[in-house]
């Protein structure tokens, strides 16, 4: 491993197609290149510091649930391995290998496809002000990580960095891509959140919620992006849950936590991170993608 971590890549012999919190992307051809850096971000704010290593979790296990998921709904992922890549890749193999896929060229969808099994993060927040989660009624006497009665589908915008997701309601995600692609993922995101909830349970981890992203290839609905990383979940340990308080976690809560402890104010420039917390961060990361996928 790289103790230093990725944080930046700089391919003269590719063109760079976009930069995000994470992952730089790339053209090749008809296709595009993701690199997984080791950036991570909170609260939609890249750190300055990397987490070794985490680039290569994040693609390990986006492909195993891409894998997983494949009776659902198609991915973007043709491939992980740089020899399969186009030429002027070779050179780079060194550092592609286990942190790179090459994907279909979609056209991503403009919203945040978010489910969630339990009430935690901003949902919690908002059933406190009003016993709704983005326009959703919800019985009363819910607590802190409760389990939701059903997995509920909340939808939020894509902001540009720095900015903060808006949750927006499904009548809201409608009139934005239209009502029978909203009803059609919608679909589609529950399926893959009851099935990927199954095989973690049995690997002793709750997913309390997740994002994914939508993209259209042609005419075809196809998924994007990562999924079920811990960037993207909550993951939590399932002999530990408790309801009514916040849960340990596997994802970059313990992250946000720490941030929250020393009163950052959640806007650029974000703070130096102490070499413990990165260490702490990594193992986090590690262990989820240990107990789901070795």
């Amino acid at each position: 491993m790289n103790h230093q971590g990725l944080i930046k890549t700089d391919f003269t012999e590719l063109t760079l197609f976009n930069r995000g919190k994470v992952r730089d992307v790339y053209e090749t051809g008809r296709h595009l290149l993701i690199v997984a850096t080791d950036r991570i971000s909170a609260f939609d704010v890249i750190m300055p510091n990397p987490i070794p290593g985490k680039g290569k979790i994040l693609t390990g296990m986006s492909v195993f649930w891409f894998n997983k998921m494949k009776d659902i709904i198609e991915n973007h992922l043709i491939s992980t391995d740089p020899l399969d890549f186009p030429e002027e890749c070779l050179p780079l193999e060194n550092i592609l290998r286990g942190r790179s896929m090459l994907v279909k060229k979609a056209a991503p969808l403009p919203v945040e496809c978010v489910v969630r099994g339990y009430l935690s993060g901003s949902g919690w927040k908002d059933y406190l002000q009003a016993k709704t989660v983005s326009g959703v009624r919800l019985p009363g006497g819910l607590k802190e990580s409760s389990r939701l009665p059903e997995p509920l589908f909340t939808p939020s915008t894509k902001a540009p960095e720095g900015q903060h997701d808006a949750a927006i309601t499904k009548k809201d995600m409608g009139e934005i891509i239209g009502r029978e692609l909203t009803e059609k993922i919608m679909e589609i995101s529950l399926a893959i959140y009851r099935k990927a909830s199954k095989i973690a349970e049995e690997a002793g981890i709750i997913i309390a919620d997740t994002k994914m992203e939508f993209g259209l290839f042609g005419d075809r609905l196809i998924l994007i992006d990562e999924l079920l990383t811990p960037d993207s979940s909550r993951f939590w340990p399932k002999d530990e849950y408790v309801e009514g308080k916040p849960q340990r976690s596997y994802d970059k809560q313990f992250l946000r936590d720490y941030l929250l402890s020393i009163g950052w104010n959640q806007r650029p420039p974000a703070p130096e991170l102490p070499g413990e917390i990165i260490e702490k961060t990594r193992q986090k990361y590690e262990e989820a993608l240990l107990r789901l996928v070795q």
